[in-house]
């Protein structure tokens, strides 16, 4: 259980302006395993941790001696914005608690702080010269006047309390609200319904055809039995049925882009005792019960005793059975005695319980409870220790008299004071049912015992009324069912309702409810999938029965499918459309038609009586106008939903025939036919061509025998019969016929096609005999194929080189005289053209290529040359020749590759020995030898040369095997002997670390300067530690330079900083020290909690 303690819980506060106010909750964790979440929620769903800051800020502490959690929210600075309802839940598992408290913010008035702009008005002295008074209403001033202007207005007329001025204005400004495009009436800001009733939530669009979408909390609401959409015109209906505290949410309706918010509260109705408590007596160690029975089946209810609550600690159970609460006392004692009280949220029943103490020694034998059957007997018996005692038998309260079917008896035990005292009822009946109790005369003691009688539980079905055959009831999909079925039986039967191994249960749309004799079977809104046979089984101890109910759903019927226009004319349409899939369950008696011009809002009814074919001629259309259809389907129950709309269609008249058809191939069983569109086309457009063709009359090949068998083989019933050539419409204005008999004479004709059908044929005025026409071949070698084709080693080489002839030529490649190898060239021939293609071209696929062409006898050749190029390889056996004054001659052999391609040129290179460094000196030299000139004396020089073609310079250099020694003349260097100076040294720093002092949250660096050989080994410390890997500091070391950078600094980074530099020769270090210090924030907001806010807010 999670308990939850609140500052001023269920109290609420007014705060001044601009101060600052803080919650605390408490929660006792005691009996919690985990840690509870805590939310504080401002309004119903604004949850106010994301927008925690300056203004809201929220801390959280736990004490381990008393478990407890402390929450506390603090709101800075109390703005008008502030003030609402607010509320805090906490939640462990599946337990939760929560808090309401409501917060409402006052001006200041003079107290305002820095902004009392009034007081500062108040101690200005202005002379005000005497002027006429005039009546001027400085309200409707302001109202006209820019924001900008308020202040100078306020100065004018003397207004000196500007916060109060602002607040005036706002009241008495009327915002417009928003024209809404789609909304001509929004929902309600809020609605309240009382729970276990049903609520409408209506909205008026502007266009009746409009698609709405309802929400619940964001989430889209499917329609049901619960909710229930409706649509009438423009108006927009949402009934929710029986609402719960669950339908306590923010609703809205929304159309495309645009909403309608509202929110609906359910009031929970006080919960009143319809049946009190009654005063019980009883002796000592007797069961105790009282009943109290609530009007609310959900309700909780609260036992006290004196004044003190009950709980459940064995002594006290406590038992719910819907609308009836128990208290039960096990064995009732002397502490027992007193007033019990029953509460509820809206009533309360006392009672009285007295106990008496028994002056029995002993009770040898108590009466036993007895479960018979009609016509059986039953005997009541008991024994106590007194063998004088009398009493009275009693039966529910009401004494028992003897009679010819109940006998009392009463007999002494021979052995012992023992006495027995009976009571026998012969042939039991159902009203000898009931509670019978011994009273012994002059004791405080009563025994009882209950007798049950027992009938078999029956099923009484009345077939009148809702049933239209046997055991069969049809309802309406939507529609209410509400069966009952009486049952009889003793003890009252256990009634299970199932559809299939489905039991059904006593709460949802389809419910079962049982009272005394009755068993209710309920379905709220009918739907499809409640249709079939449900089994009703009643049991007791006695025996079982069982009943059988059919229940056959009946609905308006699906819409119809697959609305389509079959033809058009001129002003009609021929219209088709398949059954709906479902009738309802009751036969279909016809349909509905509706059309509407494509784009249209507007429907118009065709037919006002039933039409039962599923096929419809609609009349009087416009021509050229493009129109859709809709089909509604009729039964008993009603009228469907529309169907799917058709795809648009025009009504129009076909258009004329095709023009200029002319012939353009002939081959060995197919003709290549063209066309002009018709002169005449309309607004309908053309949607393709239709081709056919057929042979040609007459008796010549051989007369009728001959033409028969022709017509045989192309499956011809006479000789004028035309054949289509293409299935569906071409929409080119060119064809060609294949499968036509070789020889033969055929017309052929076309057709134009469009949504209104064919036009009338276009006729060719000769026959044209299937044969096919030999053309020469002819290869048109392309202009830039006439030359040498020469392309660098890796490019692609793609080469289309078309030909012509008839029938279709043999293509044959060969390379070099020999035939092509396929392995490493792609060759791929067309009716038209051949394609020569090469990936990635090497220097082997240069050659000379031979394309031949060959109808029969009759073939054309070209030869076309590949040159496949690449750079060259560097020149061999470079030598230095000779070496005079400042000149050197150069001789060397031309390479060994030379790129597939001539040697164009020569680069040579020359680089003195001392700088190493190449200068060219001759660039293109044709020939395989040079002079190089202007040489520096006293210079060794070597030399290099490039080879060049026509893809550019080798990659590689032949250098020269010697060099070339340009000496000098008469001139001698004497050398000097050299001595290498010693640079080693020890460590030394040449700048030093500085004091800094930083601000904590912001990245800071030391730094200094450090020189020595070799390098010396830095070392970074802090208050004399080293600093290691740590991530924190990141430390660098350019040239010399030292740096050491702190990545946000807090205050425990302070301290003293030493830089330690080491080496072979010896060591240095230097320190600094850092401050590091809080950034100057203004005072801290005083915190207050909800316990002392009334203190708070009176000032003391």
């Amino acid at each position: 259980m999670i308990y939850v303690f609140y500052y001023m819980k269920n109290k609420n506060g007014s705060i001044s302006l601009w101060k600052n106010v803080t919650f605390v909750a408490k929660v006792d964790s005691s009996q919690m395993l985990r840690k509870p979440t805590m939310k504080w929620l401002k309004g119903k769903w604004m949850d106010l941790g994301s927008k925690a800051g300056k203004h809201l800020q929220f801390k959280e502490t736990y004490d381990r001696n008393t478990k407890i959690y402390s929450y506390e929210m603090t709101i800075v600075k109390v703005v008008d914005g502030d003030a609402g309802g607010y509320r805090c839940e906490v939640t462990s598992k599946d337990k939760c608690d929560s808090c309401t408290f409501d917060i409402s913010v006052e001006d200041a008035g003079e107290d305002a702080g820095e902004l009392d702009f009034s007081g500062l008005l108040k101690k200005r002295e202005r002379k005000q010269k005497e002027e006429p008074e005039i009546d001027v209403d400085v309200w409707e001033i302001l109202k006209n006047a820019k924001p900008c202007d308020y202040e100078k207005i306020a100065f004018q007329y003397g207004i000196t309390d500007l916060r109060g001025m602002l607040k005036r204005l706002k009241k008495m400004r009327k915002v417009e609200p928003k024209k809404s495009d789609a909304f001509l009436k929004k929902l309600d800001p809020a609605y309240s319904v009382e729970k276990g009733k049903k609520i409408q939530l209506n909205v008026e669009l502007s266009d009746p055809n409009a698609q709405v979408r309802w929400l619940r909390n964001g989430q889209e609401i499917k329609p049901s039995a619960k909710y229930i959409f409706e649509s009438v015109g423009g108006i927009r209906k949402l009934t929710i049925n029986k609402c719960t505290l669950a339908d306590d949410a923010a609703y809205e309706c929304v159309v495309g882009e645009e909403k309608s918010f509202t929110e609906v509260f359910i009031q929970e109705p006080p919960v009143t005792i319809t049946k009190m408590l009654d005063d019980i007596h009883v002796v000592v160690g007797e069961k105790v019960e009282f009943e109290v029975e609530v009007s609310d089946e959900g309700a909780n209810v609260k036992w006290m005793k004196d004044g003190v609550e009950l709980s459940r600690d064995g002594k006290y159970r406590f038992k719910k059975d819907g609308t009836k609460h128990w208290l039960i006392i096990n064995e009732a004692t002397t502490e027992d005695i007193g007033t019990y009280y029953v509460y509820t949220s809206g009533g309360e029943s006392k009672a009285e319980l007295e106990v008496e103490g028994t002056s029995f020694d002993k009770v040898l034998q108590s009466i036993a409870d007895l479960t018979l059957k009609a016509a059986e007997q039953a005997v009541f018996k008991c024994e106590v220790s007194d063998e004088k005692v009398t009493g009275k038998w009693f039966k529910d309260g009401v004494e028992v008299t003897p009679s010819n079917r109940i006998k009392m008896t009463h007999m002494g035990r021979y052995i012992g004071p023992l006495t027995a005292t009976f009571i026998d009822s012969y042939d039991v009946k159902p009203e000898d049912a009931g509670d019978y109790t011994f009273v012994p005369d002059g004791y405080a003691l009563s025994l009882s015992a209950k007798l049950n009688f027992l009938e078999p539980p029956k099923i009484h079905l009345d077939t009148t009324g809702s049933f239209v055959n046997k055991n069969t009831i049809i309802v309406v999909a939507g529609n209410k069912l509400r069966f009952d079925v009486d049952i009889t039986g003793e003890p009252p039967p256990t009634v299970c309702w199932k559809k299939g191994d489905m039991v059904r249960v006593s709460e949802g749309r389809v419910r079962v409810e049982t009272r005394k004799n009755l068993s209710c079977f309920i379905i709220e809104g009918a739907e499809r999938s409640d249709e079939g046979l449900y089994h009703i089984t009643v049991t007791n101890p006695a025996g079982e029965d069982k009943a059988d109910v059919m229940v056959k759903i009946v609905d308006v019927p699906d819409p119809p499918e697959n609305v389509k226009c079959t033809g058009v004319g001129e002003d009609s349409a021929s219209i088709q459309w398949d059954p709906p899939k479902f009738d309802g369950g009751v036969p279909v008696k016809g349909y509905l038609m509706e059309r509407k011009k494509k784009g249209s809002s507007r429907w118009t009814r065709l037919n006002f009586d039933i039409y039962e074919s599923t096929t419809y001629d609609a009349k009087k259309m416009i021509e050229g106008v493009l129109y859709e259809m809709r089909v509604f389907a009729v039964n008993g129950i009603g009228m469907s939903q529309p169907s799917a709309s058709s795809k648009p269609f025009m009504p129009i008249a076909p258009t004329s025939e095709p023009t200029r058809l002319t012939v353009e191939d002939v081959t060995d069983g197919t003709c290549a036919l063209k066309w002009l569109p018709p002169e005449r086309i309309g607004a309908g457009g053309i949607d393709g061509y239709i081709i056919e063709y057929c042979v040609e009359g007459g008796e010549a090949h051989g007369g009728l025998c001959y033409r028969a068998n022709i017509e045989c083989r192309l499956g011809f019933k006479t000789s004028h019969e035309w054949v289509q050539a293409n299935e569906t419409p071409v929409e080119k204005n060119s064809y060609r016929v294949r499968g036509l008999p070789v020889g033969e004479k055929m017309l052929f004709r076309v057709r134009a096609v469009n949504i209104a059908g064919r036009s009338p044929p276009a006729v060719m005025a000769q026959a044209v005999t299937i044969r096919e026409i030999v053309e020469r071949p002819k290869i048109r070698l392309p202009r830039q194929l006439r030359t040498k084709y020469i392309k660098r080693v890796g490019e692609k080489v793609n080469l289309v080189i078309p030909f012509q002839g008839k029938p279709r030529p043999v293509v044959t490649w060969l390379k070099d005289g020999a035939p092509l190898d396929t392995k490493l060239v792609n060759v791929r021939t067309s009716d038209v053209d051949t394609i020569l293609f090469i990936r990635q071209a090497a220097k082997e696929h240069s050659g000379q290529y031979t394309l031949s062409v060959q109808i029969e006898n009759m073939e054309d050749k070209v030869t076309l040359e590949i040159q496949i190029v690449d750079k060259p390889g560097p020149p061999i056996a470079v030598t230095v020749t000779d070496v005079w004054g400042f000149n050197a001659a150069l001789e060397w052999k031309p390479p060994k590759d030379n790129g597939n391609c001539e040697i164009t040129g020569y680069t040579i290179q020359k680089a003195d020995l001392k700088t190493k460094e190449w200068f060219t000196v001759l660039e293109h030299n044709r020939r395989p030898s040079c002079t190089v000139s202007d040489l520096v004396m006293g210079n060794e020089y070597t030399f290099r040369v490039f080879s060049e073609n026509i893809c550019g310079m080798s990659d590689d250099a032949g250098i020269s095997k010697n060099t070339a020694v340009i000496a000098k003349t008469g001139l001698k260097q004497k050398q000097q002997p050299y001595k290498e100076k010693d640079m080693c040294s020890s460590p030394k720093f040449i700048t030093p670390l500085i004091d800094r002092s930083v601000i904590a949250g912001y990245s800071a660096a030391i730094s200094c300067a450090v020189r020595g050989h070799p390098k010396p080994k830095i070392i970074w410390m802090k208050n004399k530690m080293i600093i290691g890997e740590d991530p924190k500091y990141l430390m660098q070391n350019n040239q010399g330079v030292l740096t050491l950078n702190i990545r946000k600094p807090s205050l425990f980074d302070g301290g003293k900083y030493t830089c330690k530099a080491i080496n072979d020769l010896g060591e240095d270090e230097v320190e600094c020290k850092l401050v590091v210090r809080e950034l100057n924030m203004p005072s801290f907001p005083l915190l207050i909690s909800l316990a002392h806010l009334p203190c708070f807010l009176h000032g003391t």
